[in-house]
């Protein structure tokens, strides 16, 4: 594993909990390839070890280079944190794609739970909640080529959210107009990026009709999606070892290297 990169070099936080990183884990080959920025899930209040690096090998083993982002976390930091984090990793992967041998129009951010929620919201509101602070912001755009939503939570105001990620994301009172904006299916435009998404029929914690409602958006917008329904599986399954829901990987990297190949 890579050394984690501090996000924010020029911020005086001392605590872990609030220096958010980006790991890289590029190929050895020195090819020139597209990179995934991977978004552990945790419900915005922890960070899921087997949805992060684990997730980043594979990808290596299907030709792509990855980053694994460490985002701020619920309850000791609230939205937009967790977006300007995603933000920052989009960009910083473009500031050092010469070096990384990265394809700068071939950089998608993938997500779990959670972290398919950011994921989400980085593919909707790239261009908004925008921190002040990012010297990278007027030189590279936070726009994703591709977006991958692992069991994700996209609904924070309907019936099919996910309690704890809405608290642990805005806290207990939220602002029913930001609820609004960031169930992020009703934000979706012609602009959002292709999308890959994959569910479990049965999910308990996190309703598949999250990802149903992503989906059908995307139709509306003519945005590219594709969507794979397993019939039944626990949530947070991961690269799902063992489980029918492990196909997932491999239409998952056709899809990122189809559209990554139109770049």
């Amino acid at each position: 594993m890579s050394t984690p990169i501090p996000l924010w070099p020029n911020s005086k936080a001392t605590d872990p909990a609030d220096i958010p990183t980006l790991t890289p884990f590029l190929l050895d080959s020195g090819a020139t390839a597209g990179l995934v920025v991977v978004c552990p899930g945790g419900g915005y209040g922890g960070l899921a070890e087997h949805e992060g690096p684990p997730i980043a090998k594979w990808l290596n083993s299907a030709g792509l280079h990855a980053a694994v982002l460490k985002y701020r976390l619920g309850p000791r930091h609230r939205h937009p944190s967790m977006i300007n984090d995603a933000q920052r990793a989009i960009r910083l992967v473009r500031h050092h794609a010469s070096a990384w041998k990265v394809n700068p129009r071939a950089v998608g951010i993938l997500g779990f739970s959670a972290g398919g929620h950011l994921t989400s919201t980085a593919a909707v509101h790239y261009d908004r909640f925008t921190c002040p602070n990012d010297d990278l912001a007027g030189k590279h755009s936070a726009r994703p080529d591709a977006a991958v939503l692992c069991y994700p939570v996209v609904d924070m105001a309907g019936e099919f959210r996910h309690d704890g990620s809405k608290n642990n994301l805005l806290g207990p009172n939220p602002d029913p107009a930001l609820l609004a904006q960031l169930s992020n299916h009703t934000q979706i435009t012609p602009q959002t990026p292709p999308c890959f998404l994959w569910h479990t029929a049965d999910d308990g914690p996190v309703p598949v009709q999250n990802s149903l409602q992503w989906a059908a958006a995307c139709r509306k917008n003519g945005v590219p999606v594709e969507l794979h329904v397993f019939e039944s599986g626990n949530h947070g399954l991961g690269l799902a070892p063992g489980h029918p829901a492990a196909a997932w990987t491999t239409h998952c990297a056709d899809f990122l290297r189809r559209h990554f190949a139109k770049a």
